[in-house]
């Protein structure tokens, strides 16, 4: 097993890492700069940016049992925010770039590269 358990919190391989999961330490450059703060949510872009700047590892919060509230909750946000965009582009023409911007933003918001 790749991940090594301390505490709360687990080091795990950056290719292991995952959206969503919580930081359970700051990721530093090494020169010291703060990339990511301690607590800070695991997202898409953050993944790939810290891919791009060589960062091999990083200590999660160890994940508790899902919850299903919460979960319930999460999946209420993804939905209001998807009919957000589609209010907001509702008078764009199914061709052209702002059809092709909403596809990029919804696939953003599901969780997929834009």
């Amino acid at each position: 097993m790749s991940a090594n358990t301390h505490g709360g919190s687990r080091e795990i391989a950056l290719e292991q890492a995952q959206e969503g999961m919580v930081l359970a330490q700051a990721l530093n450059d090494a020169g010291g700069a703060v990339l990511l703060a301690e607590g800070a949510t695991l997202t898409a872009a953050s993944l790939a940016a810290l891919r791009r700047r060589g960062v091999e590892r990083c200590s999660i919060v160890a994940e508790e049992a899902p919850d299903p509230a919460a979960w319930a909750h999460a999946e209420q946000e993804l939905a209001r925010r998807l009919e957000r965009l589609a209010v907001l582009f509702r008078t764009t023409p199914p061709e052209g770039s702002g059809a092709q911007l909403l596809g990029l933003l919804q696939r953003y918001r599901q969780g997929g590269q834009a």
